[in-house]
């Protein structure tokens, strides 16, 4: 229950209590395993990607030096200046990424493409509203938002836009692995000949591909404790063979930090200096991962991680990396420019080796980061249901989803033999975390505008400097299409394709149930009997409305001759916040007057949010209507909210959130048994053994006795069982409708339809107790 008065209510997640520094420190030390695998194992390859244009490795070292001067000032400019101290503040009740920055404008501007949201969702503790109100938004502020609220085509074009950002992280994590894992293994090229090299390396990556990818189901925390000492190990390491060649090859190698260096090399180079931009923007890959990842963190530890121990380690290995090559001019072509030619000689084994365990920590973090981000899609309506299972019952966001496991396993193993080099997997790489970046970039404007209303000169500021660096970078990448870019433009094409579809069918299918759902009078008129025999138990009626009778109900109701005594109409909605608090779970009212029993109850979740087992959330599902029973009475403090059909409904959380209505089940007995601590009893003599069902119910006034029967009624429902009654829609596209329209809808969204999962609480209801409802929906 939510009480008014203060007790029990979670207080906003933005008051927190102050983290002690051991607890910061701790973190930043954890994150070093999670957030920066990727970006700590670029050294291995942004050289090799960048001299593998036509630019020739000089005796005046302005190629080398040029590349060094640019590496510099795009890991000082990107994630240290704009990630660490801009974009780490935009978090959306401390959860970052594409989706939190997207959801964060929906909640500041109408702009929310769910199509079942309430005016309730804006009452959750989570769902910030602070500083709104027009005087705290400039003139140019408030038009921004009116418009985008006036005009369904600019919403959709947000909605692309965050789709696209969030596909392109989808391709990193085909990348990545690839990448990481065969240039990590492309050290063997210097321990044999050509011709053995070229036998060992793609199989080898191959054979660390598979075993990285069949250990996924095992979850994250089961090998976690290893993530941040490799990592650790490896940061230390680059940056020891940094000094030693700093100081041994080339001390004034600091020189090149100047940005001279970035004109004298484009001048000298012109086009194939541009074009090895693609190259060295690789030097960030990874960087995303900060804001991605920061709901598993804090913005101070990774901050500190970052600021004090990851940039510093790059630069010295980028800065070793550069001292050596200055003063070794001729390099064999066929290893080009290298990580492991800098190394020293007596100690590239043990590198090599811990090489490969950094890519495969690296690549295990941008996997986990796409099945978050896949979560998230599919809990805002833009991605079909897929099976997905939490691995640690501890650690927030460790989630393992077998379907996209393997499809990216495939796509890792094609990239890595098809491509085969470095150079392609890198133009391809590189495009897609320049995409990303851009997104979050266009995204991150509209933030400063809307939810931190701040002036949209301020935007446009932030937009046009990383925005300009950026778009140098995106056509420097963009332009290398047919020499791997295309990979992830592929790859964002079919993604994008499948959430477009799946998201257009969905809010076609909500219109239609929306058009055709049963008006109350319809149930008015069938009498307090519904004009049908009730039979006992509980007949729960999954639907998408959250306001009036679906029409599954009356074609059920008008094919069968009888139906359940308690009648639940469950709506199992995502709101656009990361987590809703147990204490705000539920929304539940009554449909039609009491004698019916009809309840109607919304079950909330954030799209972080953990969904319960099936017998959890059944437990909480009764409680949930016992103690709205319970509790509704004129002088009751708890916050009712009128909705469409003029439903009451009212704020519940979980038996476990709350000292409401708990349940308790026990073995069948025959004896009487008091059913809760304030007057409510059953007594029965069943003719067999069977479970038995009690409510606990607070101290609390006396109980009427109108409610008494209707908890002893919900009781004895409970106990007879409960029956699932699930829609199997066939969606089709009007007669008239256009051929787009038609192939988007019969054949599209029918297909993923099919092969997509149920509803999470459904999958394990077994088959005697589920009922479907065939119908089609002509949208």
């Amino acid at each position: 229950m939510m009480d008014l008065e203060g007790e029990g209510v979670v207080p906003k997640s933005p008051v927190k209590k102050k983290e002690s520094w051991k607890t910061v420190l701790s973190l930043a030390y954890q994150s070093l395993g999670v957030v920066y695998g990727d970006l700590s194992t670029s050294p291995l390859y942004v050289y090799k990607s960048a001299f593998a244009e036509d630019i020739h490795h000089s005796d005046t070292n302005e190629e080398i030096f040029g590349v060094l001067s640019f590496v510099f000032w795009t890991l000082t400019l990107m994630p240290l200046l704009k990630y660490v101290f801009i974009v780490l503040r935009a978090d959306d009740n401390g959860e970052g990424g594409t989706f939190a920055l997207y959801s964060l404008l929906c909640r500041h501007a109408r702009v929310c493409s769910l199509p079942n949201c309430q005016l309730a969702d804006e009452e959750l503790s989570e769902y910030k509203r602070d500083g709104m109100a027009s005087n705290n938004r400039s003139l140019l502020g408030s038009s921004l938002k009116s418009t985008l609220e006036k005009h369904k085509i600019l919403q959709r074009l947000l909605l692309v836009l965050a789709l696209i950002g969030t596909c392109m992280v989808i391709g990193d994590g085909v990348l990545t692995p690839a990448i990481s894992v065969f240039s990590a293994v492309s050290g063997l090229e210097l321990s044999m000949s050509k011709e053995q090299h070229r036998y060992v390396e793609v199989p080898a990556a191959c054979a660390i591909l598979i075993f990285l990818f069949a250990l996924q189901h095992y979850g994250t925390h089961r090998v976690g404790f290893l993530f941040a000492p490799v990592v650790m190990t490896w940061l230390l390491c680059i940056s020891a063979i940094g000094v030693y060649n700093i100081f041994h090859w080339n001390p004034h190698v600091y020189k090149a930090l100047s940005p001279y260096y970035m004109y004298k090399f484009l001048k000298k180079t012109q086009k194939g200096g541009w074009m090895s931009l693609g190259g060295i923007l690789l030097c960030i890959t990874g960087s995303e991962a900060m804001f991605a990842d920061l709901g598993h963190f804090s913005q101070l530890s990774i901050k500190i991680a970052f600021t004090f121990v990851v940039y510093p380690s790059l630069i010295l290995a980028y800065m070793g990396q550069a001292a050596y090559l200055s003063r070794h001019h001729i390099l064999e072509t066929d290893y080009r420019i290298g990580f492991y030619v800098s190394v020293p000689e007596k100690i590239r084994w043990p590198v090599l080796v811990i090489a490969i365990f950094a890519a495969v920590v690296g690549s295990q973090a941008i996997i986990t980061g796409t099945f978050s981000i896949i979560k998230q899609c599919s809990a805002l309506g833009c991605f079909p249901r897929v099976k997905i299972i939490h691995t640690s019952s501890k650690i927030h966001g460790q989630i393992y989803i077998p379907e996209i496991n393997w499809t990216l396993m495939l796509l890792c193993l094609a990239v890595t033999v098809g491509f085969r080099d470095t150079k392609r997997m890198g133009n391809a790489s590189g495009l897609a975390v320049i995409t990303v970046m851009l997104v979050t970039t266009c995204l991150m404007s509209l933030v400063i505008v809307l939810c931190w209303h701040k002036s949209v000169f301020l935007a446009i500021l932030f937009i046009f400097f990383f925005g300009s660096i950026e778009a140098l970078y995106f056509s420097a990448s963009l332009i290398k299409f047919l020499e791997g870019a295309w990979v992830p433009i592929a790859l964002a094409l079919i993604f994008s394709a499948i959430m477009y579809v799946w998201h257009y069918g969905t809010l076609k299918k909500y219109e239609f149930d929306v058009q055709n759902k049963v008006s109350i009078n319809w149930l008015l008129a069938l009498g307090p009997t519904l004009g049908i025999v009730r039979v006992r138990g509980i007949g729960l009626i999954h639907t998408e409305l959250v306001s009036g009778i679906p029409a599954i109900f009356s074609h059920f109701v008008t094919n069968l001759p009888a139906f359940h005594q308690v009648v639940v109409f469950l709506c199992i909605k995502s709101v656009p916040v990361p987590h809703v608090s147990p204490e705000e779970r539920f929304l539940v009212g009554r449909v039609g007057p009491k004698e019916y029993r009809l309840y109607r109850c919304i079950a909330r979740y954030g799209y972080r949010d953990i969904h319960k087992d099936d017998l959890e959330f059944e437990k909480d599902l009764i409680c949930s209507i016992a103690e709205f029973i319970r509790s509704e009475r004129p002088e009751c403090s708890i916050l009712t909210i009128d909705s469409e059909n003029d439903e009451k409904m009212t704020v519940i959380g979980t038996s476990s959130s709350n000292l409401g209505v708990r349940i308790h089940e026990d073995g069948g007995e025959d004896s009487s048994e008091i059913a809760c601590a304030s007057e409510v009893k059953v007594v029965k003599s069943p003719e067999r053994l069977r479970k038995r069902v009690r409510f606990i119910v607070p101290e609390s006034p006396r109980i009427d006795n109108e409610v008494k029967e209707e908890l002893r009624e919900l009781m004895e429902a409970r106990e007879a069982g409960m029956a699932f009654i699930l829609g199997h829609s066939y969606v089709r596209a009007k007669k008239g409708s256009s051929l787009m329209k038609k192939i988007v809808i019969n054949l599209g969204y029918d297909f993923l339809r099919r092969n997509s999962r149920g509803p999470n609480y459904a999958l394990s209801i077994p088959h005697a107790s589920t009922l479907e409802v065939g119908m089609v929906y002509q949208v």
